[in-house]
């Protein structure tokens, strides 16, 4: 089932998170948490995009059934310029430009930058997943130990 904004209200999770975003004055429409993005993308109400390397999602894990766009390709992590139009392709049936889409990436930094792209291009309703997939560096510097996707338990498969 596509989620369409405008047959109903964006969820309440997004709309504090557009609140809070329009406060802070963020160039996107705000930021949600993995176990809010999990909810949302299962209840039909988000398309759940990961926009890490394909080298990243089969090497380190990826969220099943997530929609994949790379903003940056490789090893060397080189800008991927046709990522509005991809984005806009493989999220089409789901409402084009005017769906809701929420951005995953490792930690919650890529995706806010490829958010920031998706709203100058005219999408409307696009959010980071704070935290990413990993989480931030901890003092050991490791990722996963306080924060992140697989942090929350949420299911992520390896290939």
């Amino acid at each position: 089932m596509s989620y369409e904004v405008s047959d109903i209200a964006l969820p309440a999770a997004l709309e504090q998170a557009r609140a809070a975003a329009s406060q802070a004055n963020l160039a996107h429409a705000g930021g949600v948490t993995p176990p809010v993005a999990w909810q949302l993308s299962q209840a039909g109400q988000a398309v759940l995009v990961d926009v890490r390397t394909a080298e990243e999602r089969k090497f380190v894990g990826h969220v099943p059934g997530t929609v994949h766009v790379p903003w940056a390709t490789g090893t060397s992590l080189t800008r991927n310029p046709r990522f509005v139009r991809e984005l806009e392709a493989k999220v089409a049936k789901e409402g084009g430009k005017d769906a809701v889409v929420l951005l995953l990436c490792r930690s919650g930094k890529r995706s806010a930058l490829a958010a920031e792209a998706a709203e100058k291009a005219g999408f409307t309703h696009v959010f980071n997943v704070l935290e990413g997939f990993e989480g931030e560096l901890d003092a050991e510097e490791h990722r996963g130990g306080q924060d992140g996707w697989r942090f929350h338990g949420l299911p992520w498969v390896q290939d």
